[in-house]
């Protein structure tokens, strides 16, 4: 029997596994974590695709897959993972199967805010101040010194959850109560579960804010996606609405500015060869670093890439996992294609969905709802999973703010709840 050869994808979602499947077929090997087959919807591959396995043990996930491989003649030859929580294990098994792939440490790095802040500082890499804070008052007291606002977030984390804007003594003393008491709640969650009593207060600065993918390797830096982000209108503190397309070279700074930065931003971090995703800001056409993580950017984006024709994300990082070249054509895309984020506006059971009016809208492209009838909302700051409905994405008519227009979008989708 011939020797198969497949990238490894480590702990994703089973609609990410569906869509390799059938745009690459037969070139990944899953181990997947039991909840997320259990949970999904989607068809269940077939039995030489897939390793179930509880993902929080290493050492137990090791042995499945290598059982797995023996039965199945499966050689690996690259490894991929698309979600933070697995980041860490999937770094652990790339060093036992001596595949290229970021450290552990450079992993925990990424996700520790502040130690990856402290080091770009030390490394004189843009970014906010912070401080390790572990109650109000030292809040407060950082505040105090920036004489100027300034966010309190959990040292590890993803997106906007528990992100909170804190401008006066009275905000610091609710919004670290707050967090404090979530943090406590999501300890059995992966994400969370390395959660102290200590977490981040930073230096809010305002800017255009933006994400990107980019590749570093041989010494360089290639950005294969930039996308700037659409802040939401009376959503809790650092929801992002939307993301529209940004041609690059970029028109709002200088390009040789961000790859100098992201390379700088990297190296400090330890990583020399990944797919990374970072989100940063631009303030007075400085870069600002916010945050970055070896995988690519997830939420909407790579639906969001696949329909402007410029890339699929989840190909493009297999192909980098088997050292293959990049294909992805970023052209003069600015503002042709949006993503809309689509969130429920009150907590309770979804008992229909209408979307007459968004089918009928003009700058429709795609439509996804991941929610049905049935659906139990809750809201932030308890749950920031489940009031996220889906996504649209649209080409925009020219002379109107974006901002506007993902509002009057958002609206067209009717949502009934008991």
């Amino acid at each position: 029997m011939n020797t198969e050869l497949q990238v490894l994808v480590v702990g994703t979602t089973a609609d990410y596994i569906e869509w390799i499947r059938q745009v690459s077929p037969g070139r990944a090997l899953f181990l997947t974590d039991y909840e997320i087959r259990n949970q999904a919807a989607e068809q269940v591959p077939q039995p030489a695709e897939e390793v179930l396995s509880g993902l929080d043990d290493y050492a137990q996930a090791r042995d499945d897959l290598l059982l797995h491989l023996r039965r199945w003649n499966i050689t690996l030859n690259g490894i991929a993972c698309f979600d933070c929580e697995s980041l860490e294990l999937a770094a652990w098994l790339a060093r036992e199967f001596s595949l290229p792939y970021p450290t552990v440490e450079s992993i925990r790095l990424c996700r520790d805010k502040y130690a990856s802040k402290v080091l770009w500082q030390r490394n004189s890499v843009k970014c906010p101040q912070v401080r390790l804070v572990q109650s109000p008052e030292g809040v407060f007291d950082f505040l105090q010194k920036l004489n100027a606002p300034c966010v309190i977030k959990p040292l590890t984390g993803s997106g906007s959850e528990l992100v909170f804007n804190c401008m006066s003594k009275k905000d610091c003393e609710k919004w670290a109560t707050i967090l404090q008491k979530e943090l406590k709640e999501r300890k059995s969650l992966r994400l969370y579960s390395d959660a102290t009593a200590w977490f981040l207060a930073e230096e809010f600065i305002t800017g255009d804010e933006y994400s990107c993918d980019f590749v570093v390797r041989d010494d360089a830096v290639e950005v294969i996606r930039l996308t700037k982000k659409i802040h939401a209108r009376n959503k809790p503190f650092g929801t992002i609405n939307g993301y529209a397309l940004c041609c690059y070279p970029p028109e709002d700074f200088p390009a040789a500015d961000l790859e100098h930065t992201l390379y700088g931003g990297a190296k400090a971090l330890g990583i020399s060869h990944a797919i990374c995703m970072v989100d940063f800001l631009v303030r007075d056409n400085e870069i600002v670093l916010l945050e970055m993580t070896p995988r690519p950017g997830g939420d909407c984006i790579p639906h969001l890439l696949r329909r402007s024709g410029i890339l699929d994300s989840l190909v493009t990082a297999l192909d980098f996992a088997q050292q293959k070249p990049l294909s992805y054509t970023r052209g003069q895309v600015n503002g042709q294609y949006v993503g809309l984020r689509l969130h429920a506006k009150r907590p309770g059971e979804i008992l229909k969905f209408d979307i007459e009016q968004l089918q009928g809208d003009p700058r429709i492209r795609e439509i996804n709802l991941i929610r049905k009838a049935g659906h139990l909302v809750a809201m932030p700051p308890h749950d920031y999973e489940s009031w996220y409905l889906g996504y649209v994405i649209f080409e925009p008519v020219q002379g109107i703010a974006l901002e506007n227009q993902c509002h009057d979008l958002s609206r067209r989708l009717v949502v009934e709840t008991a």
